[in-house]
């Protein structure tokens, strides 16, 4: 079965393929996930700012791949696993036996409009800010994140430049060849 792997940078719609695959039987997690399991442990809000300076000093202390190590033994089969963000984090998560890397992508000024309607918590509130907080998401830095080198290890790339909900669908399905697994849903339709 697919484990299928989401990177791209901020706004790009990553949330919406998950939230579609989701309902198509796969099970998404994210490696954010651990970023905010540290955060809440340390109790800090997690602002978009703590998530990358958390997520650094996580890949500097324990190693780049960190993220996706702590996240590795929790993972079946027909998952999606978003936020990736780092070259090393691709190279763990590859040891899953058909384990696609996804970009999904769209033009920054889009991006920037979907961000700002979404509003959430430490999101910039200009197109100069954002694309600042973008540049910091593209370190030279090993221990950083690194989306433009990550996005080069992509096995199939979407990209959502429009706002028809339909054809983003139809384009995941396509690019990705997904289709229902009606054995893992319960009678809710959900699994």
């Amino acid at each position: 079965m697919p484990v299928f792997g989401l990177t791209g940078p901020n706004a790009s719609g990553k949330g919406e393929v998950c939230a579609y695959l989701g309902s198509r039987g796969f099970r998404v997690v994210s490696l954010s996930d651990i970023i905010r399991e540290e955060l809440a442990h340390r109790g800090v809000s997690p602002t978009r700012e703590a998530m990358i300076e958390t997520g650094t000093a996580l890949r500097k202390r324990f190693g780049a791949g960190v993220l996706a190590e702590r996240l590795l033994h929790r993972l079946g089969d027909r998952e999606v696993v978003d936020s990736v963000r780092n070259p090393t984090e691709v190279a763990v998560l590859r040891r899953i036996r058909g384990f696609k890397l996804v970009l999904v992508d769209a033009p920054p000024e889009l991006r920037f409009e979907r961000c700002r309607r979404r509003d959430r918590i430490g999101d910039a509130q200009d197109l100069g800010e954002f694309l600042r907080l973008e540049a910091r998401e593209n370190s030279a830095d090993p221990a950083g994140q690194q989306l433009e080198a990550t996005a080069t290890m992509a096995d199939l790339k979407i990209f959502n430049e429009g706002s028809d909900l339909a054809a983003l669908h139809e384009q995941i399905d396509r690019v990705l060849g997904v289709q229902e697994e009606n054995s893992r849903k319960g009678p809710s339709g959900h699994g």
